[in-house]
């Protein structure tokens, strides 16, 4: 299996682990009490919100890297440079989601994105010429 395709199964563990950890945090607020009319209740400082933000950016950004993989595939691009973009995006998509999650400034959320978007256009550029 190449590293691209490793960097999809890692990004589809990973979005199959939040989606259960918010699962957990949403039986654990209905079962102290809580409200699922607070699931759709927009605050930065809800575990709750920053997880269910977190899942429906994983889902949002999941097709944008199955397309630069189809991309690659269909082409026959590989190598070490394709390998290390994949595996610089799948770093920074982890740790992303790991900065929302713990509520850390957005700014280096916005970081990571930047550096995610980075490898995914040059991954298209490199699939395409």
């Amino acid at each position: 299996m190449t590293v691209p395709l490793w960097g999809l199964v890692i990004f589809i563990v990973w979005t199959i682990a939040v989606v259960v950890l918010l699962l957990a945090v949403r039986i654990r607020h209905l079962s102290t009490g809580g409200s699922p009319k607070d699931f759709g209740i927009q605050n930065d400082e809800s575990l709750l919100w920053r997880l269910y933000r977190v899942q429906a950016n994983l889902v949002e950004n999941l097709p944008l890297y199955i397309g630069v993989l189809f991309l690659l595939t269909v082409r026959g691009v590989s190598g070490t440079v394709v390998d290390s973009l994949v595996v610089v995006y799948i770093i920074f998509r982890l740790v992303h989601s790991l900065i929302h999650i713990a509520g850390i400034n957005p700014l280096f959320r916005l970081v990571c994105l930047v550096i995610q978007l980075g490898c995914l256009l040059v991954l298209t550029t490199l699939a395409v010429i």
